[in-house]
């Protein structure tokens, strides 16, 4: 995690209103191989990045699940958990999004949460030529202007977000090449790669 997706989480969460941001580091990714670092070290690399910021939890969901990681089911465990009439907002960047539909059982996202984007500036989601069509019709009918939409879930929001051009891949590659990732990783997480040679 770095400071793109503290940042995203902080902007979303003062525009919805939202009195807690869960991180749930990914267990098993179906879409990919088995992430590089093992789900303990990234767990507490979460916690370390988002500590002192009371509304920011990390959820270790994924991570204790023997399956793969499907955040279809894991918005699930959270509707059980929180009750039918609880708002839950899945915060995703522009690019995510964009892939929604090669998601597994992806519409169903809609009926568990609302989903909020974070759009580049300059890039509106909606201009975008790599939208596809079906992602097209789901944001013309659901889309809402602000963080107040009506239910606990089925609304898409828009957002622009502060520039910052941070990639996890390009940070994992500086890492692993021994080079400088300061100002892209909290201290303390760069701290904890130093302490366990995580990308050595």
């Amino acid at each position: 995690m770095h400071i793109g997706h503290l940042r995203l989480a902080e902007e979303m969460a003062d525009a919805i209103g939202l009195a807690c941001v869960r991180f749930v580091p990914a267990g098993r990714p179906p879409h990919r191989g088995a992430p590089r670092i093992a789900g303990d070290h990234r767990l507490e690399m979460t916690r370390r990045a988002i500590a002192g910021n009371p509304r920011f939890l990390a959820d270790d969901r994924e991570i204790r699940r023997a399956a793969p990681s499907y955040t279809v089911d894991t918005l699930a465990t959270l509707r059980d958990e929180l009750g039918a009439q609880q708002p839950i907002w899945l915060l995703l960047g522009a690019d995510a999004f964009l892939g929604l539909p090669g998601w597994h059982d992806w519409k169903r996202l809609f009926a568990l949460a609302h989903i909020a984007v974070a759009e580049r500036p300059g890039a509106p989601v909606m201009q975008s030529d790599a939208l596809p069509e079906a992602l097209r019709g789901e944001v013309a009918a659901r889309q809402v202007a602000d963080g107040s939409a009506a239910g606990p879930a089925g609304a898409v929001l828009l957002r622009r977000m502060t520039p910052l051009g941070i990639s996890a891949t390009a940070v994992r590659d500086a890492l692993a090449r021994g080079r400088s990732a300061r100002y892209l990783l909290p201290d303390a997480v760069l701290d904890y790669i130093q302490e366990n040679r995580l990308y050595a």
